[in-house]
Order: structure tokens, then C-alpha cells, then sequence
């Protein structure tokens, strides 16, 4: 991210080019863009406060199992992403 601060510096100040400009060419909001510009910042620091629990948690494992089993099956056997889901919900 220090890479495109610097660049979203560089066009803005040097070579004076418009935010829209620069959002188009790398592919950044508009808000990430006139942030940069007007702190002096030249990298921002992100710390996750809370890691989030994944939502299949609970069923990693049953999850893990059926898909090693579904690999040693042929393909005709397999099962569908959505009988994999009924399965689950199955579960609980």
C-alpha cells in the first residue's frame, strides 16, 4: 500500500493530475485517494481489533472429510457443491 500512496502522491502534487484521473488508473475509491492526499501520510497502518471466527468453523472437519472422500471418488460419483450444503445444513 506505501507503493500506491506514494504514486497517489507523485500524480496528485507533481504532475497535477485530477483524483478521477487517479482513481482510474490504479484502480482505488475516491475516498482512499483524497485521504492520501490530505493527511501527510505516507503509509497508513491497519490493525484488526477482533479476529472474526470463520463461519464454517464448526463444520471444518466434517467438511475436510467429505471433500477427501469426494476426491477418491470418480466423477460420477462425487458429490454436487449443493448435496455437499444439504449435507451441512444437515448437520446443523
Amino acid at each position: 500500500m506505501s507503493g500506491t500512496i506514494a504514486r497517489i502522491r507523485r500524480e496528485f502534487f507533481t504532475r497535477g493530475r485530477s483524483i478521477k484521473d487517479i482513481v482510474r488508473d490504479l484502480h482505488v475509491s475516491r475516498n482512499t485517494v483524497r485521504k492520501v492526499i490530505r493527511s501527510g501520510a505516507t503509509a497508513f497502518a491497519y490493525e484488526r481489533e477482533v479476529q472474526p471466527l470463520p463461519k464454517l468453523g464448526p463444520w471444518r472437519e466434517d467438511l475436510d472429510r467429505m471433500l477427501t472422500t469426494n476426491a477418491g471418488r470418480s466423477a460420477r460419483e462425487q458429490l454436487t457443491p449443493i448435496r455437499i450444503y444439504e449435507v451441512l445444513r444437515g448437520l446443523g
